[in-house]
């Protein structure tokens, strides 16, 4: 968990290649949705377009689908969710239900300006979907994708109005898990900055603690 732009997605995808369990975002689940047009997508594409959350019944049921699939018998990373403490009540439970619970939540913490930095300056490419970055991830040509030329697009939700509103929904509703967590037994908060292998060993060093204790 953490404020957009933290490296959450990075560092989730670290995980999945150097342990092979698998990475669910509710961000990427929900703009495919919304790609392919699907009736979840349509309910969720408003709420998104404003850097609103998503209502919690919406996302609740993408997860538990998403959960129930068979790679994630044996383990998942969540990105991003749960966001908001009924998010988290209602995960709890489903878990509970499956004789399953959470091993660990890692808070990314970082300051508000390096956030601002890294979203405003994403692009994407309309075309094949490649990120780029306008200081760490530069295009060739300026403002073209590097595989198909296609000029690249600012998302809506990376412009500086929406990445405040996120911000701001962010303190509101999410700080509160950190309690939540913390009392579980289970909380780490992990410094975000620096580079994406500094940030996984530290994350690495939690994770490893904890299947300690749970042998």
């Amino acid at each position: 968990m953490g404020p957009p732009g933290a490296g959450k997605g990075t560092q989730a995808e670290l995980f999945q290649r150097r342990h092979g369990v698998p990475h669910i975002s509710t961000g990427e689940m929900f703009r495919a949705a919304v790609r392919a047009d699907t009736e979840v997508g349509r309910r969720a594409a408003e709420y998104m377009r404003d850097g609103e959350l998503v209502p919690d019944a919406i996302v609740q049921q993408l997860v538990e689908d998403r959960l129930m699939q068979p790679d994630a018998a044996a383990g998942f990373i969540l990105d991003g969710y749960p966001r908001t403490l009924v998010q988290a009540d209602a995960l709890d439970e489903f878990l509970a239900r499956r004789g399953r619970a959470l091993d660990g939540v890692v808070l990314f913490d970082i300051p508000e300006e390096v956030v601002l930095r890294r979203l405003t300056g994403r692009r994407v490419c309309p075309v094949c979907g490649t990120n780029y970055h306008v200081e760490h991830k530069a295009p060739h040509v300026p403002g073209r994708c590097d595989l198909d030329g296609a000029e690249l697009i600012q998302r809506r939700d990376d412009a500086p109005e929406t990445v405040h509103r996120r911000l701001e929904i962010f303190r509101r509703w999410t700080a509160p898990l950190v309690d939540h967590y913390r009392a579980l037994g289970i909380f780490l908060a992990v410094s975000a900055q620096g580079t994406a292998e500094e940030v996984y060993e530290r994350i690495q060093e939690f994770a490893a603690s904890r299947a300690a204790r749970a042998v």
